[in-house]
């Protein structure tokens, strides 16, 4: 076997040109005969590029189709050493190559990559998809909106669990960051009791200082005609009402039934209408509950319902625990479609056991176009041992992206927003995108 070994080590010394092409053969075959990514890899590599054979501009191409890149030299024999060419060769083939704006170029790649804005270069991460790949494909990926609205809940819902104060000019500093990254909603603060949600005693303070940005929309949650007035008193322009799909979690965070609730809510909402102030309408504990274990579907569709009658532009349905796996999702959206236009339907999944990005793909595929998410994966649950936060906002874009799905966000801002408020908390990003593109950018700046 040792000679065997050495003999075939000795012969891709011999041949090494022989040897890359075998493997770049190979390679290419198992990519084109892939079902999943076959479809994206020839999209890709049927397209012309729109700047000539200098192949700059090659949407979702290093370089021009009539350029091979170098072939690698053999790799060691050794288990334990890496020769100087073969070195050398890696460092230039993984290096990313920067691509210029130009018009058609950049749209180009907004289709068929995962964009991330560094030092004013666009760097491409290759996608296994493009435009045509997914659409066309049918019976892997279809049915997906063209484009997604993400409501930015981080500076509330991602800042209202945590123990230590974080200053007024902070939440005030990330609300706008988060703002001139294209979101078109962020929101922004809760006016609840200070003996309950101590993070949130400012909400007046915040609501006064971010109130003239404009391009965005700012609601706040309000939980009852308290709440609603002092929100309004201090700018607010947009609220928001939260219900419980499970009596045990409803009695235990509001200290009320779920029909009480809808009461005191609607109170709000008609309080609201008479101002002309917009309410939107949150469910929690749509899948499972940390008092009362699974939720029915049923009880999600009437809360909805109920939410969407009295007056709620759009329901937001939230897997407070974040339990739901697609095969939990799927019923209890069909049981909410039923009673609600799915067009007025939102869906916000917190990342406990890592199924948020496959529950969104499923609600997107169900006719859900509005995703709730938190910069950096802020927020989490405090009945919930080990509950981790929201789905990270740069996750979902990053996602979103890769499909071919419009948001309008740039995604380097929202990182550049997420490290803000991670260094100030002094904590890493929980967003597996940020965290992985940022490495990319600090081994680059190395070589």
């Amino acid at each position: 076997m040792l000679a065997a070994s050495a003999k075939a080590c000795c012969s891709r010394i011999v041949s090494p040109q022989a040897s890359a092409a075998a493997a770049a053969a190979a390679a290419a075959a198992a990519l084109a005969s892939s079902p999943v990514l076959g479809s994206g890899v020839r999209a890709l590599e049927t397209q012309p590029s729109p700047l000539g054979a200098d192949g700059l501009g090659g949407a979702g191409r290093g370089r021009a189709a009539d350029e091979a890149p170098p072939p690698p030299p053999p790799p060691p024999c050794s288990s334990s050493g890496v020769s100087r060419e073969y070195y050398q060769w890696s460092r230039l083939v993984n290096q990313r190559q920067p691509v210029p704006h130009q018009g058609n170029v950049t749209a180009g790649l907004k289709r068929h990559v995962f964009g991330a804005t560094w030092h004013q270069q666009s760097y491409r991460y290759f996608s296994s998809s493009s435009d045509r790949g997914i659409r066309g494909g049918g019976k892997v990926i279809h049915d997906l909106p063209r484009s997604v609205k993400i409501v930015e809940v981080g500076p509330r819902d991602g800042l209202q669990n945590e123990k230590d104060i974080v200053p007024t000019s902070v939440k005030v500093e990330l609300i706008r960051r988060l703002a001139t990254s294209g979101l078109p909603v962020v929101e922004a603060t809760s006016f609840v009791s200070p003996k309950w949600v101590p993070q949130l005693a400012d909400a007046k303070d915040v609501m006064e200082a971010v109130r003239t940005i404009e391009g965005v929309r700012l609601p706040v949650l309000t939980p009852n005609l308290k709440g609603f007035e002092a929100a309004i008193a201090a700018g607010a322009k947009e609220i928001a009402v939260f219900a419980s799909a499970s009596e045990g979690f409803s009695k235990s965070n509001i200290n009320c039934t779920i029909k009480e609730s809808l009461t005191r809510y609607n109170d709000v909402v008609v309080a609201a209408k008479e101002k002309e102030i917009p309410v939107r309408g949150y469910v929690s504990c749509v899948v499972g509950c940390p008092v009362d274990g699974s939720v029915p579907p049923s009880n999600v569709a009437y809360v909805a319902k109920e939410l969407y009658d009295m007056g709620c532009y759009e329901v937001s349905l939230g897997d407070t625990i974040g339990v739901g796996t697609p095969g939990t999702v799927v019923p209890m959206l069909e049981a909410a479609m039923s009673v609600v236009p799915v067009e007025k339907l939102a869906v916000h999944f917190h990342d406990t056991y890592g199924q948020s990005l496959s529950n969104i793909l499923i609600s997107l595929q169900m006719g859900v176009n509005v995703v709730d998410s938190s910069v950096a994966g802020l927020g989490g649950c405090p009945y919930a041992k080990g509950a981790s936060g929201n789905v990270a906002t740069e996750d979902v874009v990053y996602m979103l992206n890769g499909l071919g799905i419009k948001t309008g966000v740039d995604l380097g801002k929202v990182m550049a927003a997420g490290e803000f408020i991670c260094k100030h908390l002094g904590r890493q990003s929980g967003s597996k995108a940020a965290t992985a593109l940022s490495k990319v950018t600090t081994n680059a700046s190395k070589l």
